[in-house]
């Protein structure tokens, strides 16, 4: 048998195009690339049109975007002021020139409602800096009225802990998927905000447990050959 090429393109889903290396870094314990967390959040979009889960090549520009330009246009197509929550991806990498580098993943959630921007890092607050870049680039475009207070920040300190040094990206997938799942039931279950629910469902079993269910959701969406 042939070696397989790990550039193979296996899947185009949305804009999302995943290749079979991404397939590899699923399979094995290994630091999540910016397609596979692409790939999820688009995966997680379709549960309402009032989220907006934005992908990491758009988080890193925003938060990266060069000093003294207007990012008007730049998030106009995010439709940032219709979205009830918003969900972004931050990564540590500083290097503008180096796209898909950095070594730590953390999420950062805004919730119209609370007016407030929380950020989940699974790592003790490792990527508090980069977090607060972006909230500091966004928070004036997110369509608040002038008689509301500009959303504050908060560390969620509460947040999940990873056991490694690999899988905070899975954690940042694991905290989204159950902030849309609470989002969806929210005016049912009476919960104010999803911290319960990300102690109580994010787990390291859990969380281990996430390579393999998105291997299976990206073969099942796979063409068959």
């Amino acid at each position: 048998m042939g070696k397989t090429n790990p550039d193979e393109k296996i899947l185009s889903y949305n804009d999302v195009v995943l290749r079979r290396s991404d397939l590899d870094i699923l399979s094995g314990p290994y630091f999540l690339n910016d397609r596979i967390i692409e790939f999820y959040f688009s995966y997680l979009s379709s549960c309402s049109e009032e989220i907006l889960l934005v992908p990491p090549s758009i988080a890193f520009w925003i938060m990266n975007y060069p000093v003294g330009q207007c990012l008007t246009e730049f998030l106009e197509p995010l439709h940032l002021p219709e979205k009830k929550l918003v969900i972004f991806p931050i990564n540590d990498n500083d290097d503008v020139s180096k796209a898909g580098g950095g070594s730590h993943w953390s999420l950062l959630a805004f919730e119209r409602n609370a007016n407030k921007f929380f950020h989940h890092d699974s790592n003790g607050g490792m990527n508090s800096v980069h977090a607060k870049r972006l909230y500091n680039a966004v928070v004036s475009f997110m369509g608040v009225s002038s008689s509301t207070t500009k959303p504050v920040y908060q560390e969620c300190n509460s947040s999940p802990q990873q056991m490694n040094g690999y899988d905070c990206g899975l954690y940042v997938l694991a905290i989204a998927q159950v902030i849309c799942s609470w989002y969806g039931r929210k005016d049912n279950d009476g919960d104010k905000m999803w911290f319960s629910a990300v102690q109580g469902q994010v787990t390291s079993s859990v969380v281990a447990g996430m390579r393999n269910e998105i291997l299976g959701q990206i073969r099942d969406l796979m063409p068959i050959k």
